[in-house]
């Protein structure tokens, strides 16, 4: 018994492992640990269990990436996540998905997805973890640690483990519960934190951007950015409040206050040598006419009128000009004032340092028994099922270092 349960006297519930959060990681994590005789314990403040799960990927679940290495995960130590991606990879998921009987479909970039709801994931989850238990609207206190291992106030009373498993993720979309419990324990417990912020969110622009963007809005494009260490290629969406799409989503983990965007909406062409060449051939053709070869007509209409070119004949007009709306369109210079923060980020950056984590079972190398599992650790994946396959992998981690102990 552990030596807290004196002062707790016969209140004191007992289990092996008890698990803080019932989110993706939470409740794979209790699956993953189930051994007979073994009694695990998953608790959560939330009505329902695995509410990103719900709502992730329009409602159908991006449950992983067919392309989970390394070199797609964020992180202070970059090759931290490879050992628990190597372990439990995305094909080891997937074939839990089939056994369940679950229609899935690869979309682009290895992207796979449920045909039918994303509760079906859910569903499979705790179908695994049957034989533990989960205990919803419950609400966690002070955590101690003891001789034995933890104890954990709760709004129902007390419970002391051996193991204590942290997945309660970071603070994205605080509406729906997010809290930032995980970096409070890792605090309390001496480990390092790097610095948690907002991550894959919509980015805020300032007026003279948004002029062009609101009367745009709907107005999708595939368009590419390189921005520090990131690169990607994919839609861009103009909205009224200014840019959005899986392309901006990306590009908001590798920027910072104050950076500049450059954006290039024609990626397959370049719009001012392909101007010069029209201007020679059809040169009676309207400014904003050719550049509808390369844009949406509304997107190539606002340029025009954006540079004075309105009604404006190629034949008309020299080189520099040319040039000049040819870099507004393959290096559109753009500077975000910010972000929407963590109301709208599907993930939370940063978290518990990985320098005080062990990278086989994501135990605290000075804490024995605690593991951080999930979104509170510093690894982040990109938009597109890494961060789920990060849940899994992670968790995975977990339960076979519990094995080890």
């Amino acid at each position: 018994m552990c030596s807290g349960a004196g002062r707790y006297g016969a209140r004191m519930e007992q289990v092996d492992i008890l698990i803080l959060g019932g989110g993706a990681a939470g409740l794979f994590c209790a699956g993953s640990a189930l051994a007979p005789g073994r009694r695990i314990l998953v608790l959560d403040h939330a009505a329902r269990p695995a509410e990103k799960i719900r709502i992730s990927g329009g409602g159908r679940c991006n449950f992983t990436n067919l392309a989970s290495v390394p070199e797609r995960f964020l992180s202070g130590n970059p090759r931290f996540s490879a050992s628990a991606l190597a372990r439990y990879r995305p094909e080891d998921f997937v074939g839990l998905v089939d056994r369940a009987g679950i229609g899935w479909h690869e979309k682009s970039q290895g992207q796979l997805f449920c045909d039918g709801k994303a509760t079906q994931i859910t569903d499979l989850l705790l179908q695994r973890m049957r034989g533990a238990d989960l205990r919803l609207r419950t609400g966690i206190g002070a955590v101690e640690r003891t001789p034995d291992g933890f104890v954990v106030e709760t709004d129902t009373g007390p419970v002391a483990a051996r193991r204590l498993v942290v997945a309660t993720g970071g603070r994205s979309i605080p509406k729906m519960g997010a809290t930032g419990l995980a970096h409070d324990l890792a605090r309390q417990f001496g480990l390092r934190l790097s610095e948690p912020r907002p991550g894959l969110v919509p980015m805020t622009f300032a007026d003279q951007d948004l002029a062009l963007c609101r009367p745009l809005a709907g107005v999708s494009v595939e368009a590419r950015i390189v921005h520090g260490d990131g690169a990607f290629r994919d839609a861009l969406l103009f909205t009224h409040r200014g840019l959005s799409g899986p392309v901006i989503l990306q590009i908001s983990s590798f920027w910072r206050p104050g950076e500049t965007l450059q954006i290039d909406l024609a990626p397959d062409h370049d719009v001012a040598a392909a101007l010069k060449s029209a201007r020679g051939r059809a040169g009676r053709v309207e400014v904003a006419t050719a550049l509808g070869r390369f844009l949406p007509e509304r997107l190539a209409s606002a340029v025009a009128a954006e540079a004075g070119l309105t009604d404006a004949r190629l034949a008309d007009q020299g080189n520099r000009v040319l040039d000049s709306v040819g870099a507004r369109i393959n290096r559109w210079q753009v500077r975000p004032v910010g972000t929407e923060g963590y109301r709208t980020a599907e993930v939370t950056l940063g978290g518990v340092d990985t320098r005080d984590l062990d990278a086989r079972s994501l135990q605290a190398r000075r804490v024995p028994g605690l593991f951080f599992i999930g979104e509170c650790v510093d690894v982040t994946g990109w938009l597109g099922g890494y961060n789920f396959q990060w849940a899994w992998a992670s968790a995975d981690a977990a339960a076979r270092g519990m094995e080890r102990g």
